[in-house]
């Protein structure tokens, strides 16, 4: 079945979030997250400098009260914050990695904004995804300044997780204007008796999969401490430290609850109907995460598996959020 355009602007908006995450996760990983210390800027440039002598340490000489700052909110001595060492804290990868992520801002923004202009001729026939359209363009700003106050706040760990939240959220409501943008939206294969049940199993699935998500992110802020405490020491030494943590074992433990609710609501609609290609995927997501999991706790914490961890965290996240939509009914005009 073709899609509808505004389907595609809404997938294409969708995919650009996807990716967002991606990209922010590599930063998370490789450390990178205050590649810039300053925003917009990065460096006081508007492209960030490939060498030390390309940088203006004049331009950021006025910025230093801003910077002495952060780093008190960071735990460090502000006093410590000088010219010579923002010298020897530039790193030409860690402020391209940076970069880059900022940069792929741009295409969701231009999508998501593009989306919600497009909404405008949805607003009478399906007011729902009108409204999808414009929450996703209110998160997208919020987390566009949460973003910058990141940045000035010095990668504070409640803020980032907040900022994860609502990246979640806004996942759900692209896939919603994605699925329900068009007069023939995809349905699950399941018989009307078993509906309710599939969709009270996918409603619990969500939740759990927000919570596994959200846990993630408070450990990934502990990984993010621990780069900080053991700059010298290898990964492979942090799995030890991180098994101390009762939140590191709650989130390796609850992943069978994810996997558990999944397989229920793979077997509902097996049992009455088809899981379809969606169930499937979402089965086989989980099972790859199980996978990753297992490989980080008992092989090596690789950065390469950490971001995929989280990358493939919002893939479910889209199917989940997709699968739920396909089985509920709604009073919505075809």
């Amino acid at each position: 079945m073709p899609m509808a355009r505004f389907q595609k602007l809404a997938i294409a908006a969708l995919a650009s979030l996807v990716l967002l995450i991606f990209v922010g996760a590599i930063v998370r990983v490789s450390g990178a997250g205050m590649g810039c210390p300053d925003w917009p800027t990065c460096w006081g440039c508007l492209v960030p400098p490939t060498k030390l002598e390309d940088v203006d340490f004049a331009k950021l000489e006025a910025k230093l009260p801003k910077f002495k700052a952060k780093a008190a909110q960071e735990g460090r001595d502000p006093n410590s914050i000088t010219l010579e060492s923002l010298r020897s804290e530039f790193n030409p990868v860690k402020a391209w990695t940076e970069y880059l992520n900022r940069l792929s801002s741009t295409p969701l923004a231009i999508l998501t904004l593009a989306t919600f202009i497009a909404a405008f001729g949805q607003r009478r026939k399906r007011p729902l995804v009108f409204w999808s359209a414009f929450l996703s363009l209110v998160l997208l700003l919020v987390n566009a300044w949460m973003g910058a106050r990141i940045v000035h706040s010095g990668l504070k760990p409640g803020i980032i997780t907040t900022h994860l939240a609502l990246a979640m959220l806004m996942l759900g409501a692209l896939t919603y204007c994605a699925w329900r943008g068009t007069d023939t939206p995809w349905r699950a294969d399941v018989s009307p008796r078993a509906a309710g049940r599939l969709r009270f199993a996918l409603g619990v699935l969500l939740l759990v999969v927000v919570a596994e998500g959200i846990m993630g992110s408070q450990i990934r802020e502990i990984t993010d401490e621990m780069a900080k405490a053991h700059h010298l020491a290898p990964r492979s030494e942090w799995i030890g430290e991180l098994e101390k943590t009762s939140l590191y074992v709650v989130h390796r433990s609850f992943s069978w609850a994810v996997l558990a609710v999944t397989v229920w609501a793979y077997w509902l609609a097996k049992r009455h109907g088809s899981p379809g290609r969606v169930g499937k995927i979402t089965l086989g997501i989980v099972l790859g995460q199980m996978a990753l999991g297992v490989i980080m706790s008992q092989v090596h914490l690789y950065a390469w598996v950490q971001v995929l961890h989280v990358g493939l965290a919002s893939v479910l996240l889209v199917f989940v959020w997709l699968w739920l939509f396909g089985v509920l009914r709604t009073s919505e005009r075809k």
